[in-house]
């Protein structure tokens, strides 16, 4: 088969379509014929070596696919070959194929298309895990998403509306504004303003209950400021630095909790494992792309060959939604 191969770190010009060996599936794994997978943050961390693949993964990129399966390993007994399944991965995902255990796989959304399919997975699992199972998001609370016109932040503000919440998303143009606004958003925040205070004006000065952050260090006092009594903040990434100050006493005063979560290197089955947040996906989420209330944001289509140039297209800003990177040979 073929796959994205890295020759060393550090950017795109890495990156190159070649032969490698076939996966073989362990037991409890299966393989799938990859259709196709997308561009993820973490990928573009990858390919500059700050992102370290979990012991046991795929050294090749990719977080997610989709696609159809072709081989069962020993003891599974929930697919079969042929099955058209979507795909939580630790790795492997720019590839013709991939093994991936049984666990971790999802049937295809109904109304959604094979390809289109294989940007879901790794929003829709890091939204259910971060906003629903740990931030505990309910109906008629207030959900701040920071990048609300991002692949996740697109999926969070349709699901956190299906759900029956207020929801305000930030975003950096116009345009990005008006579209997280047609996707749900009641509230819309150019990230360049205060955010937390035109939030505050917003919501008679309460802030919001549950906030799902991408930036980490370089947004933690802001999003601080933003959030409302009793508050959760959600961590999920460190495109604004590592390193942050915290004022203790402004989180004690707001009863708030602070979460980072991670998703790529949770144990397969088990407590916190992905096995329980695809099981939650499953149920909560993929009704609702059946019903019509959630869709897929896909901005743009690459061949898997391609996939350095998508790469770029998504480190150079203004992508709305996810970047799929298609299987030539599919």
């Amino acid at each position: 088969m073929k796959a994205i191969t890295l020759a060393e770190y550090g950017g795109p010009e890495q990156m190159a379509w070649e032969e490698v060996a076939d996966p073989a599936p362990a037991a409890g794994e299966v393989v799938i014929d990859v259709v196709a997978s997308a561009v993820n943050r973490a990928d573009l961390l990858q390919v500059q070596g700050n992102y370290p693949v979990p012991p046991g993964a795929s050294e090749i990129l990719g977080l997610e696919c989709s696609g159809r399966i072709s081989a069962l390993g020993e003891g599974v007994t929930s697919w079969k070959v042929g099955d058209e399944v979507c795909a939580l991965l630790a790795g492997g995902g720019y590839a013709q194929k991939v093994a991936v255990p049984a666990q971790q796989l999802l049937p295809i959304p109904d109304g959604v298309s094979l390809a289109d399919a294989g940007g879901l997975p790794e929003v829709a699992c890091t939204v259910w895990s971060n906003v629903f199972m740990e931030g505990r998001l309910a109906a008629g609370e207030t959900f701040l998403v920071q990048g609300g016109s991002s692949g996740i932040g697109t999926h969070a503000i349709q699901v956190a509306t299906a759900f029956g919440a207020r929801v305000a998303a930030t975003a950096g143009h116009p345009d990005r504004l008006r579209f997280c606004r047609e996707l749900g958003a009641d509230i819309v925040i150019d990230y360049h303003d205060d955010v937390a205070e035109e939030l505050k004006k917003a919501t008679d000065g309460r802030g919001a209950d549950v906030i799902l952050d991408n930036m980490g260090a370089k947004g933690l006092a802001n999003n601080l400021s933003a959030l409302a009594r009793d508050g959760r903040l959600m961590i999920i990434g460190m495109q604004g630095g590592v390193k942050a100050e915290l004022n203790i006493g402004a989180l004690l005063a707001k009863r708030g909790h602070i979460s980072a979560m991670g998703l790529r290197g949770r144990p397969v089955e088990g407590p916190h494992s992905k096995a329980d947040i695809v099981a939650g996906v499953r149920e909560h989420v993929w009704p609702l792309f059946a019903a019509g209330t959630v869709r897929p944001v896909v901005f743009e289509r690459y061949s898997m060959a391609d996939a350095a140039d998508a790469h770029r297209r998504l480190a150079d800003g203004g992508v709305v939604g996810k970047l799929l990177l298609l299987n030539p040979d599919a």
